[in-house]
């Protein structure tokens, strides 16, 4: 197929136009690059930004940076002509670009909802109207374990009714035996969000496995979990290299999510860990993650990171590390004063925003007696313009 030639992961030199779409999906904005034009083009971005703070470590790319991403999600819609289409959503808009495989996405996932769109006719299900609020099937959500190869399928549905539901569950599942949980999500909103409030289980146990840093982590359909396994291990223990762990020490996880890094620390050297996350099904996952994991020295509590290190800090509390990673809105002052205030030795920043990251370390070298000694960027994205750096700062 000619398509899937010019997507093969064997080719290190993508160029604009190998993707049939992607003037109208927008996802990768830097195509038009060979990846090591990607990797200079980041790397001189963050320097720009951030060199006036330390020296920028040259980023850490992929050795293949292709069919990276382990969860991947489409939108259904019919045509004019009763043709269901199944893709992303136009840059900016709520038109639904068709796409069947990218050069981007986990190819079993590609295959797997290719494979229900087919299905839906044989099924009779129709799939859901934005306008008219009509119909059944709104998007599908993948998510595969890379280590286990587990994977879970979302069925997001804009009606809780699920005709030959029983059936259906048993032709996907036969067809990709490497299913393990299928879950019916409904969201029957007019909302740009995804996912609804409301789930079922249709089989399987709800969720799936991955082993990531040598830690078995529970994923859920609403958990956040990093979206490229093989550069978040790089992430991650360049994360845990930066907190130099000696083995006695208090670890603060904020923004954890459900636990990955504070789990991985906990397992690796830290004393005791204590992690904070807003979202409560997070927090649930974080929790059976550290029982799976048989770790006795890690806590979880769920809260405003904020909130949550203003009390911290006005108890005095003193943790000796604190690993922060918030999301790409970066960190607020509330939270940079906590940290001030509380003075770890070490704190060790995951950033997914060069630019945020920016602010807020000009903000503790304006306030604060830390000195940042370590920026190390990551290629999380290939092909895309996203940047993750870990930075270390410590104490004077």
């Amino acid at each position: 197929m000619k398509r899937r030639k010019n997507m093969s992961n064997t080719k290190e030199n993508i160029k604009r136009g190998s993707c049939p779409v992607y003037k109208k999906c927008g996802g990768c904005q830097l195509q038009n690059l060979t990846y090591p034009q990607q990797l200079e083009f980041k790397q001189k971005k963050v320097e720009k930004l951030l060199s006036k703070f330390c020296k920028v470590d040259k980023i850490i790319g992929m050795t293949s940076p292709y069919h990276y991403r382990n969860k991947v999600q489409a939108a259904f819609r019919t045509d004019k002509n009763g043709k269901i289409i199944s893709g992303v959503y136009q840059s900016g808009t709520h038109h639904i670009v068709g796409i069947d495989e990218c050069m981007t996405e986990d190819v079993t996932a590609d295959k797997i909802i290719i494979a229900v769109r087919k299905m839906l006719k044989s099924f009779k299900l129709t799939t859901y109207d934005e306008d008219k609020q009509k119909g059944f099937l709104r998007h599908i959500l993948v998510k595969r374990g890379f280590a286990t190869n587990e994977v879970m399928l979302v069925l997001v549905t804009g009606t809780p009714v699920f005709p030959s539901k029983n059936n259906f569950v048993k032709a996907i599942t036969k067809q990709f035996p490497e299913i393990k949980t299928v879950v019916q999500n409904i969201n029957s909103y007019r909302t740009n969000l995804v996912l609804g409030d409301v789930q079922k289980v249709l089989y399987g146990k709800g969720y799936i496995e991955d082993i990531l840093c040598g830690c078995k982590f529970r994923i859920s359909p609403k958990s956040f979990y990093q979206i490229n396994p093989v550069q978040t291990e790089v992430l991650y223990n360049k994360a845990i290299e930066f907190a130099n762990l000696k083995g006695n020490e208090t670890v603060l996880d904020t923004y954890c999510g459900i636990g990955t890094i504070g789990i991985v620390a906990a397992k690796h050297g830290a004393g005791n860990v204590i992690g904070v996350e807003l979202n409560k099904d997070a927090v649930k996952d974080a929790v059976q993650n550290a029982r799976a994991n048989n770790l006795k020295n890690i806590r979880f509590y769920q809260g405003d990171a904020g909130e949550f290190m203003q009390a911290v800090a006005e108890e005095d509390e003193k943790p000796d590390v604190v690993f922060m990673d918030p999301p790409r809105a970066g960190s607020d002052e509330r939270f940079l004063s906590s940290l001030i205030k509380m003075n770890p030795e070490t704190v060790v920043y995951i950033s997914c925003n060069p630019e945020t990251l920016a602010r807020d370390l000009a903000y503790l070298k304006q306030h604060s007696n830390y000195k940042i000694t370590k920026i190390q960027p990551v290629d999380m994205f290939p092909h895309t313009a996203h940047i993750e750096c870990v930075v270390r700062f410590c104490r004077k």
